[in-house]
Order: structure tokens, then C-alpha cells, then sequence
């Protein structure tokens, strides 16, 4: 009965500190003072942000480092350093997406424009109406941000909650989904943020340019690094087989002479993807999240040993798809190359007005072990090579974007003998796929990053620096 009363009084103070950290880097001190670590003596990180120091060691000695990516079935989490450090990050960069909103992105005139477009297919599940309806404007997005937060975080609580027959906290998910969430959706998001912030205060360094597919197909084979193979043919025409004279006649003109498509060799799935896969299933990819510490202070020399591999996904395609973007997500471990569980996060874009009678609101956590066209084995199987992969992306990081912080590869295994291995394209706005990776060096690298880049902010405001 205590924990029934008390529950309202928790959720409440929650709210409360969600509302003062956002809102003290939106406008308060947080905004115009440098971000120095809860550790550094003149350290402004206000009180309700940082673990209390009645704490015991014993209720965090198990949680300094996590690799689980999902932090409600870890006991206290919302008692340790990580979740402290989370929220401070989140929090941070939830504000500066406002400070960015009018400001020049690396791929669009502006960062409004590139989060119109990317919310245009992603919807908050069990709504069914695209999230791009809500960031048109800053006062909108604002009243997103302070209204559906608190809302969604709670609805997505309780949900647990009943799913799990009581065993979840409704409390302490609460807690973690409006503070420190840990969903792909916040984690990309995140991750934009910041590739956002990054480029636009370092004058839109060179490594961003790899967004762009034809740029990085050319740069990386201009440095040895194993892409996937394009055609020197001028162009081709593709005329449809039902159609009479000079109808249906449509001409690609290839990047390789100046224009607007790249004509690409077939890559085909390997043995061993092929191993796990439904007949016709489309190309199938792995994406690696990469972190670059050459990235924090770019004047300086990058080496390989700057470069981490956080993260591994095997994105199994699906029965006919045309692309691996509908595929099951399998959490792959970077140290073993062991295939763990796979999930979903198709109900993230289940669009249209009635979507909110059938859709659920969470997926599985890592629960599928089988492909579910054909009931094929995946879980447990062993990716081949697996450190030569990693090796693969770390060097490539280095090579082609050391400037950049955070990037996501797409890695193919492919039928060819010649290059087995390949890059596909790189993603410099990227999400992790709901792959496990250990939090405290993804954290730690992120609040480095902060402090620069906010050292970097306060510099430009004294400076009236217009960015063009």
C-alpha cells in the first residue's frame, strides 16, 4: 500500500527534474557556462543531476559499467553513476537541438529541415501520426518535448508494467525513459544531436562530406578501402518491357560522369548470411557504430587506436523485401561475434489514423532466436571474422572521416570472392539498431565531447559568429 501512495509523489519528482534539467541547458546557467564534469572541482551540474553522495557503493558497484540495452532489468538502475551521467547527456543535448534548430546542417540548409524529413516515417508508437507534424516550428516542438514526454514515458511505464505481470518498477522505467532513455529512437536521436552540433562549430569539417555515397565510394577506393564496386559506364537506359516505341524509356546518367545516380555491380549476400536467410530476401547488412576521440579536438592527428567499435547488428532481411530496412535486428557480440537475440522496431513506423488500435507499444526484448520466414536459426551462430570486420570499420573511420564522432557502417559478407568484404555507405547520423554496446565508454566519450562543445558554443556567442 506505501509504494501505491508514494508512487504519484515519485513520478512527480521525476517530472520536476526532467523539467529543471532541461530547462536549465535550455535557458539557465547550463546554457551559457561551460559543461565541466560532476568530478571537476568548478563543476556547475546542478545537485538533482548527479548521484547522491548518500549512496551506497554497494548499490552501484554492479552497474559502473553496462552492456545491457535494456536498463529496466538491471536492479537500481536509476542508483548508479551511468544513469546520472545518461541524463546529463540527454538532457544537454535535448536543449541544443533548439539552439540548432535555424542553424546550417551538414546535409540540409537547415537542422529543422533534416528532422522534418527523417520524422516524416517515424511515428510514436500506437499513434499512428508521423512525429515531422510536430517540429515545424520551434514553439510546437517545445510543446512536444514538455507535453508528450511525460506522457509517453509514463503510457510506455505502466505498459511494462502490466506486461511483465508487475515485475518492472513503474517507477524507476519511468524514471529511465523520461531521463536517460535507452530506446533506438533516443539513441539516433541523440547521435544526431550531436553530429549536428559537432559539425556546424567546426566549420563543417571534411569528413562529414562521406554522407554523401558517390564522395565516400571514390575516397575509399582512393585509400584502400574495401567499398562496395561501381561501373565507369556513362549511363545506362532501362526501358520497360510493356511498353511500345519510345515509352518507358528511362535514362541514368552514372556519377562517374557527372551525374546523379551510381551504377553499382550486384553485391550478393555470402554463404554464411545467405545460411540465415528466407529465399529471395534482399541484401543483407550488418551495422557498426564507430566513435572517433579524433573527432574531439580535430586539429589534432587521429590514429587507429583513437577509434572504437561500440556496436554489431546482423539485419536479417525479409521474405521478398526489396532492402534490409523491414529486417530482424540480432544483437551481435564485438567481442565473440556470437549471434544473441534479435528484435524489432517496425512499430515505430506504423503510420495511419487507426494504427493506434493494433499497433504495440514495445517490441520484444532480444526474444527472437529464429528468422520468423522459415523458422531459421540465428541466434547462437557465429559470425566469421568477426575482428577483421571491426578492424575493418575502425581503420576506415580513421582514414576517411577521423573528424567525425560517431559513424555507422554498413558492412556487407558478400558472394564475392575477390572482396568478401565490403563497406556499403557510411552513416554519420546514425542508430544503433538496438545492438548492446558498453555504455560508460559511449557516455564518457559523449561527455568529452560536450565539454568541447559547449567550450566551443560559449566561443562563438562571444565572438557573434554567424554560421552560414
Amino acid at each position: 500500500m506505501g509504494q501505491v501512495i508514494s508512487l504519484p509523489f515519485k513520478l512527480a519528482s521525476t517530472t520536476l527534474t526532467f523539467y529543471r534539467g532541461f530547462f536549465h541547458y535550455l535557458l539557465g546557467s547550463g546554457r551559457n557556462s561551460p559543461y565541466l564534469p560532476p568530478s571537476h572541482p568548478d563543476s556547475t551540474v546542478p545537485a538533482y543531476l548527479c548521484l547522491p553522495k548518500s549512496t551506497s557503493s554497494n548499490d552501484v558497484a554492479q552497474t559502473t559499467t553496462c552492456i545491457s540495452s535494456s536498463s529496466w532489468t538491471i536492479p537500481s538502475f536509476t542508483s548508479t553513476p551511468l544513469f546520472y551521467q545518461h541524463a546529463r547527456m540527454h538532457l544537454y543535448t535535448l536543449a541544443s537541438a533548439f539552439y540548432l534548430y535555424h542553424k546550417p546542417h551538414y546535409r540540409k540548409p537547415s537542422y529543422k529541415e533534416d528532422i522534418v524529413d527523417n520524422f516524416a516515417n517515424v511515428a510514436i508508437p500506437g499513434t499512428g501520426l508521423p512525429l515531422s507534424l510536430f517540429v515545424w516550428n520551434k514553439p510546437l516542438a517545445l510543446g512536444l518535448v514538455c507535453t508528450a514526454s511525460p506522457i509517453v514515458s509514463a503510457i510506455a511505464s505502466f505498459y511494462l508494467w502490466f506486461k511483465t505481470r508487475g515485475k518492472s518498477s513503474i517507477s524507476e522505467e519511468y524514471a529511465i525513459r523520461l531521463l536517460a532513455p535507452d530506446d533506438w529512437f533516443s539513441y539516433w536521436r541523440l547521435n544526431c544531436r550531436v553530429a549536428g552540433m559537432h559539425s556546424l562549430l567546426n566549420n563543417n569539417p571534411s569528413g562529414y562530406d562521406m554522407e554523401n555515397k558517390w564522395t565516400f565510394l571514390e575516397e575509399g577506393a582512393k585509400r584502400g578501402v574495401p567499398v562496395s564496386p561501381y561501373l565507369d559506364t556513362p549511363a545506362i537506359v532501362v526501358k520497360h518491357r510493356n511498353e511500345e516505341g519510345g515509352l518507358g524509356i528511362y535514362f541514368y546518367k552514372n556519377a562517374t560522369d557527372g551525374g546523379d545516380w551510381i551504377i553499382q555491380e550486384r553485391i550478393s549476400n555470402g554463404d554464411w548470411v545467405n545460411k540465415h536467410l528466407p529465399s529471395n530476401a534482399p541484401l543483407s547488412t550488418f551495422r557498426v557504430i564507430t566513435q572517433s576521440r579524433g573527432a574531439i579536438d580535430i586539429t589534432k592527428e587521429c590514429k587507429v587506436e583513437d577509434v572504437t567499435a561500440l556496436s554489431c547488428v546482423f539485419r536479417a532481411g525479409r521474405k521478398e523485401a526489396e532492402t534490409d530496412h523491414s529486417a530482424i535486428m540480432f544483437d551481435v557480440d564485438v567481442k565473440t561475434g556470437k549471434v544473441l537475440g534479435g528484435t524489432s522496431s517496425a512499430h515505430w513506423y506504423r503510420l495511419g489514423l487507426f494504427e493506434w488500435l493494433r499497433c504495440q507499444w514495445r517490441s520484444t526484448d532480444h526474444a527472437i532466436t529464429h528468422h520468423p520466414d522459415g523458422n531459421i536459426p540465428v541466434a547462437g551462430s557465429v559470425v566469421p571474422d568477426i575482428r577483421e570486420m571491426l578492424h575493418l570499420v575502425e581503420s576506415s573511420h580513421q582514414k576517411l572521416c577521423p573528424d567525425v564522432p560517431l559513424v555507422g557502417w554498413d558492412v556487407v559478407l558478400s558472394a564475392d570472392k575477390k572482396l568478401p568484404v565490403c563497406l556499403l555507405e557510411v552513416n554519420l547520423s546514425c542508430n544503433f539498431f538496438r545492438g548492446s554496446f558498453d555504455r560508460k565508454v559511449y557516455l564518457d566519450f559523449l561527455e568529452d565531447m560536450v565539454t568541447k562543445m559547449q567550450s566551443q558554443r560559449l566561443s562563438a556567442d562571444k565572438e557573434g559568429k554567424k554560421f552560414k
